[in-house]
Parts: C-alpha cells; sequence; structure tokens
C-alpha cells in the first residue's frame, strides 16, 4: 500500500478552506495539523476545521517529525523564506502562486529542492483540471489553424483596505495576484516563452497595481493580451483565436465540475461539456504522484521560474513605460 502523506498548513489564510477538503479527500492524504503565529489562533482554527494538531508557531510545525508535506499559503513575500526553511527540515512543498517575486528567490527555492531531494510544486490549480487539459488537446489538434491570438482576463473588486494584495512591500498587486493566470495560460497554450512584452499599469495607494494591462508577442507570430485588476467587476476569460476557428473558455482559472468550452467555426458554435474533478484535487494528486510514484510534475520548477520572469518583465516594462525584450 503507499504510504498516507500527512500534511500541515502553514498559517489560518483564507485559501486553506479550498485545499482542506481535497486534503480530507484525497486517500493518500490526510490533514494532520494547523500551524498559526498564536496558539489560541492555531487552536481556534484547528477545532473549527477539526484538524488533530496545532501550533502556535511556524518553526513548531516544520519540527513536527510525523509532516510530510507542507501547504504554504502565505502572503507572496513569505513564499521563497518559508518553503526553503520547509524543505531544508525534510518536508514536501506546495506553495501558492506567484512561488516567488524575484528570479533569485526562485533559483534559491529550486537548489533548496535539489539539494534536499523533496518535491516543491506551485499551486496553479486550474493547470491539472480536466477543462484545461482538454483545451491544450484542442489547441494542439490543429482544429484551430494557426494560432493568432489568445485574449483572457482575470479582475475582481477587492475592498478589503490594508489587504495584503494592495501592499507593494509584500509582493501586492493585480498582476501577481490575478494576472499571473492569463500569463500562465498563454504561456501553457503556445508552449513557448514570449520574446517581447508591454504591460501598463494602474498604481493604487501603496504604488503596487490596482490594474494591469499586458501584452506579449511569440517568436511564432502568436500575440497575446490580458488585463487584471482590483477594481473591476468579477471576470474571467480565455479566448484563443486561430485562422480556421476560436476557442472560448468561459470559466479558464475556476472550472467546476461541470464545465463548457465553446468552439467556434464558420459562424457556428459548438458546446464541448467537460465533466471535471473538484478544482483543488488535482494538484494534490499530482504532488502526492511526485513524491510517491516519483512522476514528473505537471507544471517543472522551470515552468514556474518563466512565469515569473515574465511576470517581472511585465512590471519592468510598465515601470519604464516601454517593451521589455526577454
Amino acid at each position: 500500500m503507499e504510504k498516507l502523506l500527512n500534511w500541515g498548513l502553514l498559517s489560518t489564510a483564507k485559501i486553506n478552506q479550498a485545499l482542506i477538503k481535497p486534503i480530507n479527500a484525497s486517500k493518500r492524504t490526510r490533514l494532520l495539523a494547523i500551524a498559526s503565529r498564536s496558539q489560541s489562533s492555531a487552536d481556534a482554527y484547528a477545532r473549527e476545521n477539526k484538524i488533530p494538531r496545532a501550533y502556535g508557531s511556524y518553526e513548531a510545525l516544520l519540527a513536527d517529525p510525523e509532516i510530510d508535506v507542507i501547504y504554504n499559503p502565505l502572503p507572496n513575500h513569505l513564499h521563497a523564506e518559508w518553503t526553503i526553511k520547509a524543505l531544508r527540515a525534510g518536508k514536501h512543498v506546495l506553495c501558492e502562486k506567484p512561488i516567488a517575486l524575484t528570479l533569485a528567490e526562485v533559483d534559491e527555492m529550486i537548489a533548496a529542492a535539489k539539494e534536499t531531494g523533496n518535491v516543491l510544486a506551485e499551486a496553479f490549480m486550474y493547470r491539472h483540471h480536466p477543462q484545461t487539459l482538454k483545451v491544450k488537446e484542442i489547441v494542439d489538434s490543429g482544429v484551430l489553424g494557426k494560432i493568432q491570438l489568445i485574449k483572457g482576463a482575470f479582475t475582481f473588486t477587492l475592498d478589503r483596505e490594508g489587504n495584503f494584495r494592495q501592499i507593494k512591500e509584500m509582493g501586492g498587486g493585480s498582476i501577481w495576484d490575478v494576472g499571473c493566470y492569463p500569463v500562465s495560460y498563454a504561456r501553457m497554450i503556445v508552449g513557448a516563452e514570449p520574446v517581447e512584452v508591454f504591460g501598463w499599469q494602474v498604481e493604487g495607494p501603496s504604488g503596487s497595481d490596482d490594474s494591469f494591462i499586458g501584452q506579449m508577442r511569440f517568436a511564432n507570430g502568436v500575440h497575446a493580451q490580458f488585463d487584471s485588476g482590483f477594481k473591476s467587476p468579477s471576470r474571467s476569460y480565455i479566448e484563443v483565436v486561430g485562422s480556421d476557428a476560436v476557442l472560448k473558455i468561459p470559466s479558464p482559472f475556476k472550472p467546476r465540475k461541470n464545465s463548457e468550452l465553446f468552439l467556434v467555426r464558420d459562424e457556428v458554435e459548438e458546446r464541448i461539456k467537460i465533466t471535471g474533478t473538484e478544482l483543488y484535487l488535482g494538484e494534490v494528486e499530482d504532488i502526492c504522484d511526485s513524491i510517491l510514484l516519483k512522476k514528473p510534475q505537471r507544471i517543472p520548477l522551470e515552468d514556474s521560474r518563466e512565469n515569473i520572469a515574465v511576470l517581472l518583465s511585465f512590471i519592468e516594462s510598465a515601470d519604464k513605460k516601454k517593451p521589455v525584450l526577454l
């Protein structure tokens, strides 16, 4: 029988609620512990979510020898520090996106994973969903013809004042929080890296972007456009335009168990129904496959590094108000 992997949650972040259900649902995982910056907070969270162990510090969680996997949902500027600490404490790590804020941080994280032999994965949950796999299959089949343009958006209204997503020093900004999704999606569809990017931003009070608009040019002639933001209504979509057909994905980043794609050819729209799975289960099972079965990760660390490189180039472009070559 396969080993049961014990998981620990590094903080009581809101996004934990998306992971608790799939961790409990998987036959290969058990949610064993929660850590907070205070014992009282950890105890209350453990009682509410029926988690057996509660730790009043992150260090205490990492010191538990029975914990196999750490989920790191900390604010962006803490991803590298605590992921590296967890890896060096002998834990595998599922780290929330964006995996880090600089290429130096990413390289240090990759080095720590290689040195320790522990698995590190970035938590881009949409990449594991059957809908995303079907989109990639359709694009690669050639039914769209030559891919010309990819358009996408991910916006919502952030009305929590002082939230870390708006604090520049904590890795705030819509491009880091939600713009990373359409950038990642376009790169996945093309299967290559952009050679040039151009970005514009609308700065919020802290200097991070409240909205970001970007364009990418790929060497094979494909172009991509996206916008992300904290001040617009909830929007998310991807549209892939080919010479022969258009593929519309209404819910690309948070597909439901049963979702739909729309393939438009000669002004005729074909509806493609997808029977999926629980959204966050895929990333849990993927890291289990890597740990227990030594399977390659669906999102290699090199892919995560390239996504960070593109995001940093966009921020540089917006700051300098000119295109940036990669």
